[in-house]
Order: C-alpha cells, then structure tokens, then sequence
C-alpha cells in the first residue's frame, strides 16, 4: 500500500505527480453521453430516495447547493442533471477533468454548474458555504488526507451533510500485492507498459487475491482502470476503526454508510452464525469493525457524515416507541421484488441490485407483502398498518409492521421521511 503522512515540499511533490497522473490517464474515461442517467434520474421517487438518505428530518427540496470535491470528468455534470433546481459547483485540480466536465456542461446546456481548477485543499477560496458535499475516491490519494478532510469541513453548512468514499484495505489485498509488484518491476503508466499488465493479469494463478476483483470489477478491463487501481502514484486505505477516527480527526460525525446493510449483524448471513448475539451486543462501532473482518472482502467505505457541532443528525431510526408511525416510507428505487423460486413459507424476496453481497436478501410474507405493497411514498407507517387492519387484528399488524419495517431499513430497501415527526418535536 503506497501513501503515508507526508509535509511541506514532500506534499507538493506528492500533489503534483498525482495531478500529472491525472492528466496524462483522466479517470473515470470522460463520458460522451449521459443520456441513459438523465433518463434514470427523472424518476422523482429516486430523488427523493436519496434526498432523504442524507437529510430524513428535513421536508423535501430540490433547491440547494452542492459541492462535488474531485469532480473527475462526469461526476459534477451528472449531480447537475439529476438536481436541475439545485446549484452544483465541481472542483478539480486536473484540467483535462475540468475540460472534460465544460464539455459535458455545454452540451447538455447545465446552467446550474459552475466548474473550476481548484484543489479541494483550496475549497475555501470559492467563498461559499455548501449543503451537501460529495467527495468519493478522492481523499485516499492526497498527500495529506486530513488536510482535505477539514477544508471541505469548512465549507460545508452547519447543517450540511457530506458523503465521503475511501478505499478499504482488506478487500484490495490483492491489489496492493500487484502494485507492489508493478513498483518493484518498475512498470509505468504509459499505454504500452498497460496493455502489458493487462496480459499479465489474464495469467494470475488461480485463487490469487486479486482474482475475485478482476471477475466482479468488469471496468479493470479498462486502461485507464486498471492504471488508477495499480499504477496510482498515491494510494491509501482505511479500515473502520481508521475511518471513524479520521472522521472525528476532521471535526465531524458518522451518520450512517450509504449501504448499510453489509456492516450490520442483525442482516444477511452475520444474523446467522453462532456470534450473532455477541455482535449485537457491541457498540455500533465495534459492530461495523466486526461486519468488515468477518465479511472480508469491502473494497471502500462510503458514509454520510455531519458536522460535530451541527443538529443532532439522528440517523438512526427508533421502532420502540410510536414516533416510527409517523415516518412515510420511500421505496429504494434499485429493489427488486421476485415472487419466482421462492423459499418456503415467503412471498416475496427483496433485493436491493446494489449490493454487493448476494447474502443480502429479505424474504417477506404474504402479510408483510400486503404492507410492503401499500408503500407509495405518500403514506406514513401508521396509515399503512391503519389500511391493513381492516382486514386484520390492529395489534398483529402492528407487531408485523414493527419487524418488518425495521428489516426493510436496515436492508436498505427504504428509507424514512421523518420531516413531519421532526416539526412536531421542534413545534412542542
């Protein structure tokens, strides 16, 4: 594993050869149409799916500002077509990514997307404060992670929400040993030494580490992948514990993962072996650092954090109470409900398609069915068992709901709009 706390002239250095890597090999490839995502992004309910993942006591709004931190060569113009009323700025210190990122602007006419050559360690002279930052597969490549860490902390609105991505250590075991190989092989980033490591790669022995990630990770089988995977000038990764702790270095709190459902064990095989109990037992933290030794394989970590001084961001939803009836469920738009092959007793299995791990799947009865098929994004939890128990028991529904619900969120099948049950407690 390349990259290590790095000052001075040592970080400029550093800075300046991932920024010429950048230039000479612009990741990901710049994109020619994105036709097929703006398609994907007019469904409403997705918007409002992933409004809510970052922001479930707030009513909804499309109407906000968005930093996109190393921007690359689409991600800014992509945020700007899914959110046209919102206003999206892109920063990237590689100017090819920056003409790459106007281009797509011009042609798909994005007047809300300001653009700018600016590293995020400078995100402070655009001179704005932001409601959402969006920084994936950035960090990990600075000379100085925290240093990047805490200037885009400081631009980010108090009660501004980040998502951060950073590389994971265990699951890129295999790629760590071949660029290790490729360092001491001396193999660079030109086109021809890639091509060659390409033919390498098709000749690893079997069960090499690497292996499983070429099969499951089809981009390696592009030049410019393959070169940000194993030929990076700077790479680092972090574990859980290291990744809570750089966050609470960096004056901000853990929200939740993105896809949460791999680091919980009450979900997936971990609700089934002999230790489940015990990892329920341990603090969230512990829980999320047992889930990554046992599962083994996590290639990132994607989270959504807050500022420690900011609102209480509870992410965490509560179904002991009644406040949990209040909450409209959303449907996470990638679920899928097949009613074919079922196992016993289910009439229905949910899968959400961006998981990763095919353990992840959730069985539900022809009752949770019921409930599950009354989600419309409009009704609350406690209008749809209200519905239910006209045919039913009130107080069986309700336990049923309770279970299911919380199942249905942990699994990452819905998120909560909890906006109306916030007004209420801010009201009284």
């Amino acid at each position: 594993m390349k990259g290590h706390e790095s000052s001075g002239a040592n970080v400029a250095h550093i800075s300046e050869e991932v920024r010429a890597f950048y230039e000479q090999h612009p990741y990901p490839p710049p994109a020619e149409s994105l036709d097929k995502y703006r398609r994907l992004w007019q469904d409403p309910q997705r918007r409002r799916a992933d409004f809510h993942l970052f922001w479930p006591d707030r009513p909804y709004s499309q109407d906000y500002s968005i930093l996109i931190a190393g921007c690359g060569t689409s991600q800014a113009a992509k945020h700007a077509l899914r959110w046209p009323a919102a206003r999206v700025t892109g920063i990237d210190f590689s100017a090819s990514s920056v003409r790459s990122t106007l281009e797509l602007k011009r042609k798909y006419r994005l007047d809300n997307l300001t653009v700018r050559e600016l590293p995020i360690e400078r995100a402070e002279e655009l001179g704005a404060s932001f409601d959402q930052i969006v920084c994936t597969g950035v960090l990990h490549h600075l000379a100085d992670p925290q240093a990047g860490l805490r200037a885009l902390r400081g631009v980010l609105d108090r009660e501004g929400a980040m998502q951060l991505m950073v590389y994971a250590p265990y699951g890129r075991t295999g790629i760590y040993m071949l660029q290790e190989f490729c360092a001491l092989l001396g193999v660079k980033a030109s086109d021809g030494e890639i091509r060659d490591l390409m033919s390498a790669l098709q000749a690893l022995p079997a069960g090499h580490p690497l292996e499983a990630v070429l099969r499951e990770a089809p981009d390696f089988r592009d030049e410019a992948a393959l070169a940000d995977a194993l030929l990076h000038p700077q790479d680092r990764a972090y574990s859980v514990p290291q990744f809570l702790d750089f966050l609470a270095n960096g004056a901000l709190a853990f929200g939740r993962w993105v896809r949460q459902a791999p680091y919980l064990p009450q979900a997936g095989v971990m609700a089934r072996i002999p230790q489940a109990s015990r990892m329920a037992d341990l603090s969230p933290a512990e829980q999320y650092r047992a889930a990554e030794l046992f599962r083994g394989t996590m290639l990132r970590h994607s989270a959504i954090v807050y500022r420690d001084d900011g609102p209480e961001a509870g992410q965490r939803m509560d179904f002991a109470g009644d406040a949990w009836l209040k909450c409209i469920p959303i449907r996470m738009p990638d679920t899928l409900c097949l009613q074919e092959r079922l196992p016993a007793g289910a009439a229905a299995v949910l899968i959400n398609q961006t998981h990763t791990y095919r353990d992840l799947f959730l069985p539900i009865d022809a009752t949770e069915k019921r409930l599950f098929d009354a989600i419309n994004g409009d009704r609350s939890v406690g209008d749809i068992v209200a519905r239910a128990a006209r045919t039913a028991p009130a107080t069986s529904v309700l336990e049923v709901a309770r279970g299911l619900f919380e199942r249905l969120w942990r699994y990452d099948q819905v998120v909560f709009d909890r906006s109306a049950g916030a007004r209420a407690i801010h009201e009284t």
